[in-house]
This record gives structure tokens, sequence and C-alpha cells, in this order.
């Protein structure tokens, strides 16, 4: 490896440590807004602030915002399940649940892909796949059983939502996997912006948050959510899969769960012990092995 390839490998490191750290702690952040606010509100508000900046930014590069028409229903089926469901479903799912409970759920969506796959692109898991599958399953059952399943009606409703949230950015995933015609910046604007805007205008018909409700806490969290994971770490995102090989990238955003639960426990004081370790380490071990390459 050159000295200029070590740098750019050094950086894209950097930058996805940036990344997957601002994702992470919107997590913890999320739980915090949500005493002030309503979730679909919250996110709404958050996600259309930032599809603004981001086609800006967009502009700023040089990249075109225009979206051949041939691609409009590839692009809104995306924004549904990149956006609206795994963001919005994400977010109500914390309404009910810890965001232990919340993060590993949603992170199962490599599994749900592996499995999708299958009967829709003929893609039969293979032994490691298996292991993955088996793996994965297993940590969700660690997580959930830790009351002998005795799930309340509450918990329920959050674990529904989280692997909706899952399950549909899975399917997305699957069938979404030739790129859109579109530049990176300007495909995050698009997608970022038409999947918030059903958010916000529900959260405003239907949830009425009022603005005087913000705590200093909740408005710094807000003012949080739109500028660093749904402004800056799309950037740096797009950038690190420049430096970087995908498989890479892909295994790094599992710092995002790690350090979500961690955050959570200092700063919300959630509980952090054997349960969510053993759980943590079942998932993000299933999931890195479904990442791998056969």
């Amino acid at each position: 490896m050159t000295h200029a390839a070590r740098r750019a490998h050094r950086l894209g490191l950097l930058l996805l440590l940036v990344t997957t750290a601002g994702w992470a702690l919107n997590w913890p952040g999320m739980k915090i807004l949500l005493r002030d606010w309503p979730p679909m509100s919250s996110r709404g508000v958050a996600g259309v602030a930032a599809s603004l900046i981001l086609a800006a930014l967009a502009w700023r590069a040089g990249e075109t915002l225009h979206v051949p028409r041939e691609a409009w229903p590839r692009l809104l089926f995306a924004s549904f399940t990149n956006v609206f469901a795994w963001m919005g479903f994400g977010t109500l799912c914390m309404v009910w649940l810890s965001v232990s409970e919340g993060t590993l759920l949603i992170y199962t969506m490599t599994l749900w892909a592996t499995l999708l796959a299958w009967p829709i692109l003929g893609a039969r898991p293979g032994p490691r796949q298996i292991g993955a599958l088996v793996l994965g399953f297993a940590g969700i059952g660690v997580l959930l059983g830790g009351q002998g399943f005795a799930l309340g009606p509450d918990k329920l409703i959050g674990v529904g939502f989280a692997l909706a949230a899952a399950v549909l950015f899975a399917l997305g995933t699957v069938l979404n996997r030739k790129a859109l015609p579109i530049p990176p910046l300007a495909s995050a604007a698009w997608q970022v912006g038409l999947g918030c805007l059903p958010m916000l205008i529900f959260g405003f018909l239907v949830e009425a948050p009022r603005w005087g409700a913000l705590s200093a806490s909740g408005w710094a969290v807000l003012v949080y959510m739109t500028l660093v994971p749904m402004g800056l770490c799309y950037v740096t995102w797009f950038a690190t899969l420049r430096l970087l090989p995908p498989a890479t990238a892909s295994t790094g955003t599992l710092l995002v769960p790690l350090i979500g639960v961690i955050s959570a426990s200092l700063v919300l004081g959630e509980p952090l012990g054997w349960r969510e370790g053993a759980a943590m380490v079942l998932v993000l071990g299933g999931v890195t092995l479904a990442l791998r390459k056969a």
C-alpha cells in the first residue's frame, strides 16, 4: 500500500468513526427529545430541515437535483423504506423500548435481508448465512426473554415498530439493489425530504406539538439531530464509501448500536447488564457474519 493509499485509508477510518458516533448518539438523544415532543413531529421537523441543508450542500458541490422521470417510482420506494419506515418507525419504537432494545432489534436488518433475498432473489442462505441467522435471532431471544417473554402490550407495540423498521429497510435493500441515477448528496436530500415530510404533516395535524414545550435539552437534541446525524453524517458517510471498501464501511456501522447502548447507559442510566451484553454480542456477531463474503 502506497503512502497516499495509507493516508486515504486512515482518513476513511476517521470519517467512519465520525459517522457512526454521530448516528449512535442520536439514539439516546431521541429519548431525551421524546420527553418534550411527540415522535413523528420530532423526526419530521429535523428531517425536513436536514433535507434542505443536504440539498444546499449538493448544489454547492455541483450535484444536480434533477430526478429523471423513470427514477421517481424507485426514489419514492427508497424514501419509504430507507427513511419513513427506518427513521419513523425507529423513532416510534423508542416511546416503548429502551435504547438497547430498540437499536439491537432495528440493526437486525441485515439478517432480514438475508431471509428476504431467498424468496425474492433466489439467494438461498449458505452455512455462513444460516450461522448468522442463528446467532442474530438467539440474541433477540436473549434480549426479549429476560422476563420469560412476558411482554406487556406497550412493549409489544415497541417491538413491532422496531422489527417493522428493520424488515422494511431490509426489503428496500433487497429490491433497490441498483443505485438510483441521482448523485449521492442529492439522493439523500430527496429521500430524507420525501420520507420525513409525511411525518411532519402527520405530526402537526395529529400530534399537535407545542414549541413552548421544548426544554433547553430538547432544543439542543433537535438541533443536533438536524445538523449531525441527518446532515454531517451523510456527508462523512459518502466520503467514507469513497475511501474504504464497502464491506469495511458496512461492518463499521455496527459501532452505532454499540456506542448507542453504552451512551444511553451513561447519559440516561439505562440498564447495561449481562442480558444486554449477551444480546449485543449475539446480534452484532450474527450481523457481522452476514456481512462477510462467503
